[in-house]
């Protein structure tokens, strides 16, 4: 069973057109200019059916009465059942047929002063509420009822009966009436659909505009998880990311003590302190054209040599880390104690991909990855520790300890280099 709408209801309609809440853009549009056309048209019956009166013509007068009365039972129609296609059906009808009519009752052209040129808001409406094709048959419609009537005319000159009913003077003043009528309802027409259209363009400018606001930050935020290019094939493909990489330099960053450092540490403290330190490695490692892949607790994960980055990315590495190791000297104090620490980097193979389909990471694994965190673990404070790989590739521009043999579980007895600092240049 349908509800029937009360008076507030139906005013609310009357307030916004009938415009329900799925309705596209265009067709808000069609139908507040269907109802604004409707208030014009009333209105303008009401003052013809004025004019009409004062000049004691009661026959024709009645026609715009008519008018008035199906032009109000089509909109309260329409406010009740929200039928769009029945009331714009309605309205263009009695826009086409009603001035024919009147001008039928009247007499001719001449009488009638041209009141059928107002049968031309039908075609002119119909172009606004439909496409241009299914405007169409208004336009025929109109003219066939003008060359018929015109037809009429011309068989009748000479009638006796069809004798003027209007003064010649009266309808001089009414042709003036009907040509600067129906021009400036045609001119209210278009004016207010283009005003109408500007003002949903600009709406629709103004949600792009926010979507692409939105857009650009859910793009930030994904590059904030994934470095680009793997961004870049998740959006086109769901395929699974794997990828090979036969060298990659990785390193691992951790502080030393830091779980008995924070535990004299509220929490907010310890974010606070791993957030600004960490936030500097980013933009230090961004500058170096190198990819923060994770943090883990107090430790940091960076690696070179994915996805076309920096071309000299184990140099870039070293310089990242000893970048790091100033970072922190110079600015990193707890309960007067300076923080520390323990930085690993190895060189070699690894796999490249994203694990999941919900909250998903891109991280490496491989030999390498953990030749470079057990070097980390097992370092000592304040000092990088390089496995033999990238020893041999960095040898000739940076200084190195003497190498230390150090046993990683898994590995065995491994050999390792302390790297010491820049190599003097002339």
């Amino acid at each position: 069973m349908i509800a029937r709408p009360g008076l507030t209801a139906l005013y609310e309609r009357l307030r916004s057109a009938g415009v329900q809440a799925g309705d596209s853009d265009e067709l808000q549009l069609k139908k507040q200019v269907l109802l604004f056309a409707c208030g014009l048209m009333i209105a303008g019956s009401a003052i013809w059916l004025s004019i009409y009166w004062l000049l004691g013509l009661r026959l024709p007068a009645t026609l715009p009465v008519a008018f008035q009365l199906l032009s109000l039972a089509t909109l309260l129609i329409y406010l009740w059942t929200l039928n769009f296609e029945f009331f714009r059906a309605m309205q263009l009808g009695l826009w086409l047929f009603v001035p024919f009519v009147a001008q039928w009752a009247i007499g001719d052209f001449v009488s009638a002063s041209g009141l059928i040129l107002w049968g031309l808001l039908a075609p002119v409406g119909a172009g606004l509420l439909f496409s241009a094709r299914e405007s169409l048959p208004w336009m025929v419609a109109y003219v066939v009822l003008a060359v018929a009537s015109g037809y009429v005319d011309y068989q009748l000159i000479g009638v006796p009966h069809m004798t003027r009913q209007v003064p010649l003077q009266t309808s001089v003043v009414f042709f003036a009436l009907n040509f600067a009528a129906v021009a400036t309802m045609v001119y209210w027409l278009l004016s207010f659909a283009f005003a109408e259209r500007a003002r949903s363009r600009a709406r629709l400018e103004v949600a792009h505009a926010r979507l692409q606001e939105e857009q650009d930050r859910s793009e930030r935020l994904l590059l904030n998880i994934l470095p680009a290019p793997i961004a870049e094939r998740l959006k086109r493909s769901d395929a699974e990311i794997a990828d090979g990489f036969s060298e990659v330099t990785v390193m691992f960053a951790d502080i030393v003590s830091f779980t008995q450092i924070a535990e004299h540490m509220t929490p907010a403290e310890v974010f606070a302190l791993l957030n600004r330190m960490f936030s500097e490695f980013d933009m230090i490692a961004e500058r170096h054209g190198l990819e923060k892949i994770k943090t883990i607790g107090d430790a940091y994960m960076v690696a070179g040599g994915l996805n076309g980055s920096e071309a000299d990315f184990i140099g870039a590495i070293a310089e990242l880390a000893l970048d790091m190791q100033d970072v922190v000297a110079d600015g990193y104090v707890v309960e007067g104690k300076p923080l520390q620490l323990r930085i690993g980097i190895g060189t070699g193979p690894v796999v490249a991909g994203v694990i999941g389909r919900k909250k998903f990471i891109y991280d490496l694994w491989g030999d390498t990855v953990n030749i470079a965190s057990r070097i980390t673990t097992e370092g000592v404070p304040e000092a990088i520790h390089v496995d033999e790989s990238t020893f041999l590739r960095l040898r000739d521009r940076y200084e190195f300890n003497p190498p230390q043999t150090i046993y990683l579980k898994g590995k065995g007895d491994t050999r390792v280099y302390r790297l010491g600092g820049r190599r003097a240049t002339a």
